[in-house]
Order: C-alpha cells, then structure tokens, then sequence
C-alpha cells in the first residue's frame, strides 16, 4: 500500500527547522524547580555538562503557545535514531562543555564539567538505545526525577512511566535497493523486505543483530507487495511485471504463479485466510485468489483509481472492503460476489483503514489526514469524523481495540487513539516519507521503511498498558509534541512546560 501515484511524496526536511532536546541523551543536572500550589508548577531548566548527554540547542524549541492551530506541530525533522545520536554525542562533546561553561562561568558549573570528566574516566558508555550506562549502573535522567503520580492527565502520566522503563528493539537495516514493502512473519522473528529489484530479503531479527538469512529471487521487476500466509510456510508477493509468486518461506521455491494476473501491475494485497487472498491493481480491478485454485476466485473493477486498501473483517468474512484513489470505499459482498454498497465520494484519497472497538468500528484515513469513522455494515457515508496532523494517513496498523499507528508523508509514525479521536504521540520518526509499516506476530514490534533504504524496528509493547485509559474527545494540544517511548527523542523542555498550563 505505497503510494506510487499519491502527488504528496515530500522531505519532511522541507518544513521549518525547530530545536529539540532529547530526553535520553540530556544533561543529568537539567532539574524541575518551584511548583504551584493549584497545578503542577513551572518547569526550569540549567543546562549543564555530563559525558554521555547531549541535546542543548543552540536556538530555543518552540513553545505550545507559538501556534493557534491544534495540529500545527513543530517540526520533528531534527530527530534521528540512536545511532545518529551516538554520532552527534561523540562528535559534539567538547563544543557542548565549553559552551556550557562559556555560559555559566561560576563554581557550580566548573564542578559539574569536572564531574563530566570523571565520568569519562569511569567508562561510561552507550546503552543499547543510546542510554549512557556505566558498570555501576544506568545513568541518572532528568526524566527519573519526575513523579507521575503527580500528574492529573491519565494519558500523560502513563507516558512518563512508559518512558522511564528501558526499551530494547533491533538494529536498524540499510539495504543496497529501495524497499517497497516489508512483512512479518506470524510466528517467528523473521523480516521479509521486498525491493525494488524484484528480490525478497529475509532477515532473521533479535536485539543483538540482524542477520540476512536469505535472498529470494522472485520477480524481475520490482517487487510491489508482500506478506506471509497465515501459517508463515509461504510468502505472497506481487511484482511490477504483474505477476504473483507464492514461494516456500525458506528455500524460496516457487509453490505457484500467476503470470499477468492483472492487466495493470498490482496496488494493495490483503491475506484473508488460510488459503485466501485479495489484490488491488493500479487500476481500480480487485481480484480475490485462492492457493489451491489455478485461476482467480473472481474479479470486479468498481472503481477507475489506484486500489489504496484492502480489508475484511477478521469473524465472519461476509464484506471485502477497499479504499480507492478517487475517494471511495466500496464494499463487496464475497459469498455473491458483487459489490455490496459504495460511499459517497471523497474528495480526497482515501488511503489506509482499520476495525476497531471488536470490528464494530471502521476507521478511514485520508490524503488530507481527515479520519471518517463507520459503523460496521453502515458504509454508504461516515458517522464520526475528526481532523487528526495534516500529513497524508499513508499506513494504518490498529495495535489495540482503540489505538492504531499511523504512518504519514512527513515521515513520522504517531500513535493515535482513533475511537474517539486523539492523538497520543509519536512512536518514531524517518527523515523522509513512510511508504510501509508493518507488526510483529507478538505485537511488540513495528517495523517501517522510508525512502532512503532504511528499515527501522520500534518497541510498542507499553500500549498494552495504553488501551484501559480512558480518553476525551477533544485533543489534547500538549499531547500532539509528546514522543512516546518508542520514540527515542523526546521534547523534554516542550513537555515539561506544558505541565502548568
């Protein structure tokens, strides 16, 4: 479900260019003072030197009050991943004391630089999420200091305790050819990437390493959608060439294929069951497909845009749903094999979707980052609606009965509670536009691909905790800066002082 045709492809570099502090790699002496008796207070900050942290801008973030519009967010293009944070920490470390104590030339700072000193000579290091850590023990945060329980805001307060606890996930994986489509494997720790070369690489991944395992030829153009079947023997995959290739998981064999399977190369895929599955292609066409068949199932063509989104619902199987480029959910019925009902028209690309609240909600993201929720069975014309960031809903993965993480065009994954509408954070970020998300079979982690070749892992196993909250319908504004744990990069100084208001 990438969005070949979507006019909305843009570096997220493009926007305007906003500080931010990073709460894992920032300085231990940054400490909260004073506090009001009816709230929580006013949060200051003394910037001070410590080895391992890093993360004092020179130009000042940007405060909740710079901006009117409820979804206007600054700018998230300046976070990176840990590895780049380890880079700029080993490479800004002197720059950072001489600055710091260029600006507090007292005793206390001199103290504090030579105290930073001493930590070098103790052996701090890097944790595996680019905590400093020393052989005594976890490094001191300014985020430890904090108690939640003071905190009124539910939400707030489970992400303050979320981000306190330590959070391990793989490395990140570059590869030589533009990834276009990732899956993972039901039941083991296995990454199927597909590229844009036509091959499907398969990792095998843990916290320790990535290791390629194999490389599976299977097309001789690019590879346009991939997923395992339900039992993780197979691998499913369409190709440029418009072809679909079902091939064994580990040796790559081909088990069957459908040459020119489509008339025009193939869009969305969506595996629906043990031997049942249905694809999209650039031309409104969906066709539904069975292993143990030669042929296709059947196919209709209901609409004249790219298929963007394909779904059913996981209990009775009754509805084949899809999303289209020319703003459209149309809805087939599978026994009949005809098209149930067609929504009014959209006019904006209806891109993503899921089912929420046990399958009783269906909820629709869009190019213009609208989300129109249905109720199920109801799908000529919404019932709810909400406004969420303006960045395109590319990709939609539902992790819990109310929360999803969506993936957008400005290349961050925010995490958002759609049954009402919220948004909660964000989960992680790429410096260019998200074309493909995937979850893990545990649940605990997502995996996303950008356009500069990267595959990137984010632990979210702490929604569980998420999902019992409950929510009001109105966004909260300091919640939309907030980076959840998975994140890596937090808006310390955003978070904090938003805390008062």
């Amino acid at each position: 479900m990438r969005n070949f045709h979507s006019p909305y492809f843009r570096d997220s570099s493009d926007s305007e260019d906003d500080a931010e502090i990073d709460v894992d790699q920032l300085d231990a002496t940054h400490f909260l003072t004073a506090r009001t008796e009816e709230l929580l207070g006013l949060i200051e900050y003394v910037s001070e030197t410590e080895e391992g942290f890093v993360g004092v801008p020179e130009s000042p973030a940007m405060d909740d009050t710079d901006s009117d519009d409820t979804y206007d967010e600054e700018d998230d293009s300046q976070m990176s991943d840990t590895s780049s944070g380890s880079d700029l920490a080993s490479g800004n470390k002197d720059d950072l004391a001489k600055k710091t104590t260029g600006d507090n030339s007292t005793s206390d700072s001199d103290s504090d630089t030579e105290a930073a000193t001493s930590n070098k000579e103790d052996g701090t290091k890097k944790g595996p999420d680019g905590e400093s850590t020393s052989e005594a023990g976890p490094s001191h945060r300014v985020i430890d200091d904090y108690d939640e329980e003071m905190e009124d805001d539910d939400v707030i307060k489970a992400i303050i305790t979320e981000i306190k606890k330590p959070r391990s996930k793989p490395a990140d994986i570059q590869t030589e050819d533009f990834v276009v489509d990732l899956s993972f494997h039901p039941c083991e720790d296995i990454l199927a990437v597909g590229t844009s070369v036509g091959d499907v690489l398969m990792y095998k991944y843990s916290n320790e390493q990535n290791v390629l395992s194999a490389t599976h030829e299977l097309h001789t153009k690019a590879v346009r959608c991939l997923e395992f079947s339900r039992d993780g023997l197979s691998i499913i995959s369409t190709g440029r060439e418009r072809s679909i290739v079902v091939a064994d998981t580990e040796t790559g064999k081909f088990k069957r294929v459908w040459e020119g399977a489509h008339s025009e190369p193939v869009y969305s895929m969506a595996v629906l069951g043990e031997h049942l599955f249905a694809t999209g292609d650039d031309d409104g066409e969906v066709k539904l497909w069975d292993l143990r068949q030669k042929d296709a199932v059947f196919g209709l063509r209901p609409v004249e845009d790219f298929v963007s989104c394909i779904l059913s619902n996981g209990q009775q199987q009754k509805y084949l749903l899809m999303t289209s480029g020319d703003g459209l959910l149309t809805t087939i019925n599978i026994a009949q094999r005809k098209m149930f009902v067609q929504s009014e028209p959209y006019e904006e690309e209806l891109n993503c979707m899921g089912t929420f609240k046990r399958e009783s909600k269906l909820v629709v993201g869009t190019s213009k980052g609208n989300y129109y929720t249905f109720n199920w069975g109801q799908f000529a014309y919404h019932c709810d609606a909400f406004t969420g960031p303006k960045a395109s809903a590319n990709r939609m993965v539902p992790i819990t009965e109310q929360i999803a993480v969506m993936a957008g065009e400005d290349g961050i994954i925010r995490a958002m509670h759609l049954v009402p509408g919220r948004v909660l954070g964000i989960v992680g970020q790429h410096s260019m536009a998200i074309d493909t998300m995937d979850i893990s079979g545990s649940g605990e982690l997502i995996a996303t691909s950008s356009h500069d070749n990267d595959v990137r892992f984010w632990n979210i196993k702490y929604f569980e905790d998420f999902d019992g909250i409950k929510y009001n319908s109105k966004p909260d504004k300091r919640t939309l800066k907030h980076n959840l744990p998975s994140s890596q990069r937090v808006n310390a100084k955003d978070f904090f002082a938003g805390l008062n208001e």
